[in-house]
């Protein structure tokens, strides 16, 4: 008998939950992303727009600060209107992140040839994507829905009179335009990161994604007369949306406003595109062809 076959066997141990061996992966994509000191400088300065907004609060429910300056007056009116802005500023902030934190998840180990390495221990494709995904999500909740639900809850604390309770549809769109955002910019950044091996080449896609479609639905718009372009403009279509969410006063004319269904619908598309994306690229194996 062949000395391999004596020397080599499988593993017949116990094995470690799906759950454990996930978080392995989580723990290793959140020591990859914040490796870099551009990560750390990236979630510095966008809590400086937090900063700010924190102190629009505190001078819009601080009495002597209103008589001092404002004459009595509340020139800052902490409502859905200032709530969205403090949505919009952060997730665009976050569409940075996503920009240099995906592309350093994927792009090196599909450089070095690393996949079919990974993908031979017991660990699936799936939960690969789901710890990198894990991974980006939990580093953009830190730049949007945490930040905008911690001023939420500084404004119920600050307001002479109670707000809170009669408020809480803000705190549910804050969380929910947040998640939906970040779960998009999440599988958009892994798909394209995964497809091109240079990860300024990667960083540089997501940008153009964004906003080159953006580009052709001005267009379309501007053509056709119609309103439906906008579903390919996507700083138009998620402000329609965050606006929505918030019951915050429309900023476009009601022949331009999308219906809510619609935009779902695209950000539900464009997810799937990104998950058909991953499960053709993330792989065991790569096919070479001469």
């Amino acid at each position: 008998m062949s000395i391999y076959k004596h020397e080599y066997r499988a593993y017949a141990g116990r094995l470690t939950s799906p759950w454990a061996r996930l978080g392995v992966i989580v723990r290793y994509a959140l020591a990859e992303a914040w490796s870099s000191r551009v990560t750390a400088v990236l979630l510095t300065l966008s809590m400086l727009p937090v900063i700010v907004y924190l102190v629009g609060i505190y001078l819009a429910n601080n009495p002597m600060i209103r008589m001092l300056i404002m004459r009595g007056k509340s020139m800052i009116e902490i409502d859905p209107a200032y709530f969205l802005k403090v949505l919009q500023t952060q997730c665009w902030l976050a569409l940075v992140m996503t920009a240099w934190i995906a592309p350093r998840l994927v792009s090196f180990e599909i450089a070095d040839n690393a996949l079919p390495i990974l993908l031979s221990h017991p660990i699936s494709r799936f939960s690969y994507v789901l710890g990198k995904f894990t991974a980006l999500f939990a580093c953009l909740s830190l730049v949007t829905w945490v930040p905008c639900l911690l001023l939420f809850a500084y404004q119920g604390y600050a307001s002479p009179r109670p707000w809170i309770f009669a408020n809480l549809h803000i705190a549910g769109g804050l969380l929910a335009g947040s998640v939906l955002w970040i779960a998009l910019l999440s599988l958009l950044g892994l798909a394209l990161s995964s497809w091109l091996k240079w990860r300024v080449v990667a960083t540089g896609a997501i940008f153009a994604v964004m906003f080159i479609p953006a580009g052709v639905g001005g267009i379309i718009t501007g053509v056709l007369r119609t309103k439906w372009g906008f579903l390919l403009n996507m700083p138009v279509m998620m402000s329609q949306l965050w606006q929505q969410l918030l019951d915050a006063p429309q900023t476009m004319r009601a022949d331009r406003q999308l219906p809510g269904a619609s935009i779902l619908t695209v950000l539900l598309l464009m997810c799937g595109i990104c998950v058909l994306m991953l499960n053709a690229r993330i792989r065991a194996r790569e096919v070479v062809r001469g």
